[in-house]
């Protein structure tokens, strides 16, 4: 495992925010305030965490936020400059949603309320190899997610380790409004069988040490508070911007406050 670096985490944050604003102009619809959310969370376990893509496995989910993970994958060399500029173009093999078919990526997801479960079968037939997750708090509301919330432990599949891209904010409205009794959702987890806490989201070094320290006996939830669209200004909270692509004038604007 890596020593944790606050400096270089925070350089590798706004290189990968500022790429996805890049490429935003590839396409008229985006879901930039969902990547932008959970963009300290795989900048954390890709960094730090996935010590080989052929060992240990990872899931995003989240689907709508697959141009964050083609950002890191090409930052890593696992895929190419090209493919990562033909992104939604059509010449090019990466769609909105993440497919198997892309190397670096293990599993195709962007239908909601699936990737836990592929990670319980992940971890029941790599028991040697970690499988981390991440989820948003609009898959909680799916039924197979809560399925696997309960089989994952039943099954004492404790190299599972899942992440809850808490931002509240689903496509329309607030998580906490539409559904208030999901909260707080890390009790819930914690009474099915979890080891469960909370942190800042957009705090690189709190999710590495909560995951670094996570007890080893237990599959691991960490819920991490999020803000969609962070951290520019008029993208924060915004429902539109599940959706939107910046013009001009905002992405020069987001530019800048990345600047800063």
């Amino acid at each position: 495992m890596k020593k944790f670096s606050k400096i270089k985490s925070l350089e590798r944050c706004k290189k990968y925010r500022t790429n996805i604003l890049k490429l935003s102009q590839n396409v008229p619809a985006l879901h930039i305030g969902g990547a932008f959310s959970c963009t300290e969370i795989l900048e954390v376990i890709y960094n730090y965490f996935l010590s080989a893509y052929e060992k240990d496995l990872f899931i995003l989910s989240k689907g709508h936020a697959s141009i964050l993970q083609y950002v890191i994958l090409e930052s890593k060399n696992i895929i190419s400059k090209n493919e990562l500029r033909l992104y939604c173009k059509k010449n090019g093999s990466l769609g909105v949603h993440g497919e198997i078919t892309t190397r670096g990526i293990n599993a195709s997801t962007g239908s909601l309320g699936h990737g836990l479960a592929m990670a319980a079968g992940f971890a029941l037939a790599e028991k040697k190899s970690k499988v981390f997750v991440v989820i948003s708090d609009g898959e909680l509301q799916e039924g197979s997610t809560w399925e696997a919330i309960m089989l994952i432990p039943a099954l004492k599949l404790n190299n599972v380790i899942l992440v809850v891209d808490n931002n509240n904010l689903q496509s329309l409205e607030k998580t906490s409004k539409s559904h208030p009794n999901l909260y707080p959702i890390h009790s819930k987890l914690k009474s099915f069988g979890w080891h469960s806490e909370v942190c800042n989201g957009h705090d690189s070094g709190k999710i590495f040490k909560k995951i670094k320290n996570k007890n080893k006996n237990k599959p691991y939830a960490l819920v991490a508070k999020t803000i969609k669209g962070y951290p520019i200004s008029f993208m924060k909270n915004k429902p539109i911007w599940h959706y939107k692509s910046p013009n001009k004038n905002e992405l020069n604007a987001a530019m800048e406050e990345l600047k800063s």
